[in-house]
């Protein structure tokens, strides 16, 4: 991967917002209200659109950018009008995590024809789980015993799992050029909190 300066890199992030056409303006100052002045490494802009309960359409932005001590995560959501407001109006958030904080980052990909698949080959989605304790998921179950004849309670059992953020790309929804975005962006985060020798 080549080197790109931090500057060019935060010229591409607002070129890669305002290319979504969602509130670029919007999105852009909550996320440097968050960066804080710190250098950008890399990023992932994903915008989604989703059809609410009343089949209207809904849209959404997350951005990722990574620095040299945090990760920034962002979200952007319009919303209709309702009690609070008369017209419509979008939200927009972000949460700085510190890198030491981030424990987990989970990179899933489909390929087509697994079998020809070549190293870098195309690769059509890819699903980014990122944790870090802010939220965790408990999945319970009643337990039981290998005797089918048992009817005693066992209590239960189940896993508990660190999803804070989980993001889908694919090529036919968001391009080859976002999935392989989000590729280099995992790379980046996965390094920068590896666990380093002392």
């Amino acid at each position: 991967m080549t080197e790109i300066s931090s500057r060019s890199l935060e010229a591409n992030l607002r070129s890669d917002i305002e290319r979504t056409g969602y509130y670029p303006a919007l999105v852009f100052d909550s996320l440097s209200t968050a960066l804080a002045s710190e250098p950008v490494l890399a990023y992932l802009v994903h915008h989604e659109a989703t059809f609410d309960g009343r089949d209207e359409l809904r849209r959404h932005i997350t951005v990722l950018a990574l620095t040299p001590s945090r990760l920034v995560v962002g979200h952007t959501d319009e919303h209709p009008p309702d009690e609070s407001s008369n017209r419509p109006y979008a939200t927009s958030s972000t949460e700085a995590v510190r890198l030491e904080r981030v424990d987990s980052v989970v990179v899933t990909r489909v390929v087509g024809e697994p079998a020809t698949h070549l190293s870098g080959g195309p690769v059509h989605e890819v699903v980014l789980t990122i944790g870090w304790g802010a939220v965790s998921r408990i999945d319970l179950e009643p337990a039981a015993c290998a005797d089918p004849e048992c009817d005693a309670d066992h209590g239960y059992t189940g896993t508990s799992s660190n999803d804070d953020l989980s993001l889908r790309v694919s090529e036919v929804a968001d391009g080859a050029e976002v999935v392989a975005q989000a590729l280099t962006f995992a790379a980046s985060l996965s390094q920068a909190t590896a666990v380093r020798p002392r």
